[in-house]
């Protein structure tokens, strides 16, 4: 009897973890879900932008070296890239290298900017000895200062507090950029879901999903604190011009994001790895970008020679329910904002020469 017991009760388990891994196989297939589309419609597959742009947002940490610069110049001219800023430039010595190698080796093409360190924000001086480094980083060739969001967010003092972007000892930092007439391009926070539990009501589900780490839950600034704290320091520093990256995280409410351009005339946005909440409402953004095209600058941000070109696709042509290069970022299709030439002009070079100093102005249409 207890042997047929057993049977039995391994029989009912056996079942249970079939159906079990049935359930799973199940989940694993949804996610993988990513049919190809059985919609006929025209097609613009391009691998160049229209005309010279300009990035304004890619990083570059190590290995400037004559070889990779080199390799950079051939691949950004393929692209129709005629400028690309490295926002990852240091400070000290290892900028200067940076803008050096680049000088000699992808001359006028290669811009850098300079980065700080709050951490160290109770040190005695330190806005003092900062604001010395970044003027020294400029006298170097740096062309402007990039803020992580790390700094903001993550960055403790030395009482382990967070380190708000708006704490006023930094205050002196972005006074001295706008005294040098340099740019800020300072990426505050994270989307707004990322804040959110991740379940079936998350918009960003899947990424939340295969990228644990990205999740804000618990995080002890909620979003909208993170990002007040970002425009607090742009509203307050009038003379200098800030470039918020990724659109500031409202490119899916561009009403908002317009709301903030009006109040702020000194700030200026960048599309790197929003396009695909561009490519969503086609409609909506090409009124945003037509009436903000002096707002606007092309940025990537991770520089992968194979997604550029579906913002080319997503900016210049008309084309409809295109996927997107990551499927976890965006599920969703996207349709081209079909911008006009003057707009893209703006978008893809004219704002950047005019608020980056000392561009090379050489290879771009007048």
């Amino acid at each position: 009897m207890l042997n047929t017991n057993f049977s039995i009760f391994s029989l009912v388990l056996m079942v249970s973890l079939c159906q079990a891994q049935s359930n799973a196989d199940k989940i694993m297939d949804f996610e993988k879900y990513d049919p190809p589309s059985t919609l006929v419609v025209p097609e613009h597959m391009l691998t160049k932008a229209k005309m010279p742009f300009i990035d304004v947002h890619s990083h570059h940490f190590r290995g400037v070296d004559k070889a990779y610069l080199q390799k950079l110049g051939k691949e950004m001219t393929e692209m129709n890239m005629q400028i690309i800023v490295n926002l990852s430039g240091g400070t000290g010595e290892n900028l200067k290298n940076m803008v050096d190698s680049a000088n000699r080796y992808l001359p006028g093409r290669f811009v850098v900017f300079a980065n700080i360190n709050i951490r160290s924000i109770d040190d005695a001086d330190w806005a003092e000895n900062t604001v010395k480094a970044l003027e020294n980083d400029v006298k170097n060739g740096a062309k402007g200062l990039k803020i992580y969001k790390s700094q903001g967010m993550d960055d403790k003092d030395s009482q382990g507090k967070r380190i708000k972007i708006d704490d006023p000892r930094i205050a002196p930092v972005w006074d001295a950029c706008g005294r040098l007439g340099i740019p800020i391009l300072i990426h505050s926070g994270d989307p707004a879901p990322f804040w959110q539990p991740a379940d079936e009501t998350n918009e960003r589900w899947l990424e939340l999903k295969t990228r644990g780490g990205r999740s804000r839950v618990g995080f002890e600034a909620s979003w909208e604190q993170i990002m007040t704290e970002q425009m607090n320091i742009v509203k307050k520093h009038k003379n200098t011009t800030f470039i918020v990256a990724h659109m500031g995280w409202y490119p899916n409410n561009l009403d908002k994001l317009a709301e903030l351009l009006e109040d702020k005339p000194n700030m200026y946005v960048e599309i790197g790895a929003v396009i695909a909440e561009l490519g969503r409402q086609p409609r909506q953004a090409k009124a945003f970008f037509t009436k903000y095209q002096d707002r606007i600058l092309f940025g990537k941000d991770s520089y992968v020679v194979s997604e550029f070109p579906t913002y080319f696709r997503v900016l210049e042509t008309a084309d409809e329910y295109f996927p997107y290069h990551k499927r976890y970022h965006a599920f969703w299709r996207m349709y081209g904002l079909d911008l006009s030439d003057e707009v893209l002009q703006k978008v893809y070079y004219k704002n950047a020469l005019r608020l980056i100093p000392g561009l090379q102005k050489t290879g771009f249409p007048k």
